[in-house]
């Protein structure tokens, strides 16, 4: 047996109360706790009857660093990741310069290592195109090299098809995977309200649900012409789902994510009592009525959406304390994730199996990162979970520096107490 560098005393891991052995960053081994145990030289740390679980990977985060560090930075960033659950962050090529030269990969990543030498791990995702401009592909060669764990034109969408289809070719030559905003360029871009009765009421300019599904429609046909994945980004309504399932079932390369967002808000949220819209809501893909958000719990459950994402978008408050129209479009997700995708699981809307390949095993696997599964030569990536824990969403109990949710004053259940990171402790 190797030697135990870590062992975690009477944690509850799937309703059973363990003591989990680590081993030079592995899990070596999970057993039914004892009385009393000799712990040699290893860190002992009791979890008295705490929640183990997994760490949780996020495959679309925005960091805003280098260029909007009054927005977020890596290090605020990354603390939220840490108190939030998250072991593996890929992060977003929006910043300014853009993430289109291995120069800015390269900083993003020594900047995670500076702040947080233990973990949580930083992906770049780099440019699909230069400066995001759609016209010409960016370098995913000196990109891949640098670190670029995946590319992605972001929220700019690619209008040619042309353009983009050689970028997936390309990406894949790396045995990288581009993730795509679906959105056509011409139908409302950005306004950040679904078009129906909210906005009506509002009197708002307004984007339909096909917008979104039209660029699904063009994704799947390239992925199946290609014979190559594509990852399609927030997926929110159900158009798009009927779609997704439809490919998958002809067996085309398809993976898709959505957010806590899309399955826990709808476009009522955008009405606020006070103010008339509350802008911490506009989000883009825009929030949809019930029968998308009902649509979209369906399609997780089922494994038609393979995974989900915050797509933490963190704003200045000065930036969203503006007309609706001028609001930039985000919702910050690292810090809340948990607590409210997990409440799902105690209400029964999704179950714990897909909680756990929503938030672990399916990103991990789409874009090649370490997964934990508590199996011996595992990653020792987990946190200890307070699953009865009540705290208030506020700007001062939210790690990172944006504040932009319209969960502000919302009591939520859980919280996270210690993580571990192959074994080491960073919170």
């Amino acid at each position: 047996m190797a030697k135990i560098d870590l062992i975690v005393r009477r944690a509850k891991l799937d309703g059973k109360e363990v003591d989990i052995f680590v081993s030079r960053g592995r899990i070596e081994s999970v057993k039914k706790s004892v009385k009393s145990l000799d712990a040699g030289d290893a860190r002992v740390e009791e979890a008295f009857g705490l929640t183990a679980m997994a760490s949780m990977t996020d495959v679309h985060v925005h960091l805003r660093e280098p260029g909007y560090e009054y927005k977020e930075d890596v290090e605020s960033g990354l603390r939220a990741a840490a108190w939030g659950g998250f072991s593996n962050i890929m992060c977003m090529a929006n910043t300014k310069p853009v993430n289109d030269t291995a120069s800015v990969t390269e900083l993003m990543l020594e900047k995670a290592r500076l702040h947080w030498p233990k973990g949580p791990r930083l992906f770049p995702i780099g440019a699909l195109t230069k400066g995001l401009s759609g016209k010409e592909l960016a370098p995913m060669a000196e990109l891949a090299k640098a670190g670029c764990a995946a590319f992605s034109n972001d929220g700019v969408p690619v209008k040619s098809s042309k353009i983009f289809l050689r970028a997936v070719e390309y990406a894949s030559d790396w045995d990288r995977v581009v993730i795509d905003h679906c959105e056509d360029p011409y139908l409302g871009v950005a306004t950040g309200i679904n078009e129906g009765e909210v906005s009506s009421r509002l009197g708002l300019p307004a984007q339909p649900d096909v917008a979104e599904a039209m660029q699904v429609s063009r994704d799947i046909l390239l992925a199946e012409y290609l014979d190559i994945p594509i990852h399609l980004a927030h997926i929110s309504c159900r158009k798009s789902v009927d779609l997704i399932r439809f490919a998958k079932e002809r067996g085309v390369k398809i993976t898709a994510e959505t957010t806590p967002h899309y399955l826990t808000m709808t476009e009522d949220y955008l009405e606020a009592e006070e103010t008339e819209y509350d802008t911490n809501a506009k989000v883009n893909p825009p929030l949809r009525p019930e029968a998308d958000r009902l649509a979209v719990i369906e399609a997780l459950n089922d494994g038609t959406l393979d995974c989900l994402a915050t797509d933490h978008a963190p704003h200045a408050a000065h930036e969203k304390e503006v007309e609706f129209d001028v609001a930039p479009c985000g919702i910050t997700g690292l810090d809340t994730a948990l607590s409210v995708t997990w409440q799902l699981v105690r209400d029964g809307v999704l179950t714990q199996e897909t909680f756990t390949r929503a938030w672990t095993t399916a990103p991990c696997s789409i874009f090649n990162l370490p997964v934990n599964r508590f199996e011996p030569g595992d990653p020792a990536d987990f946190f200890l979970f307070d699953e009865g824990e009540e705290w208030t969403v506020s700007p001062q109990t939210l790690y990172s520096r944006g504040k932009n949710t319209p969960l502000l004053g919302t009591v939520l259940k859980g919280r996270v107490k210690t993580h571990f990171i192959a074994g080491k402790k960073i919170v």
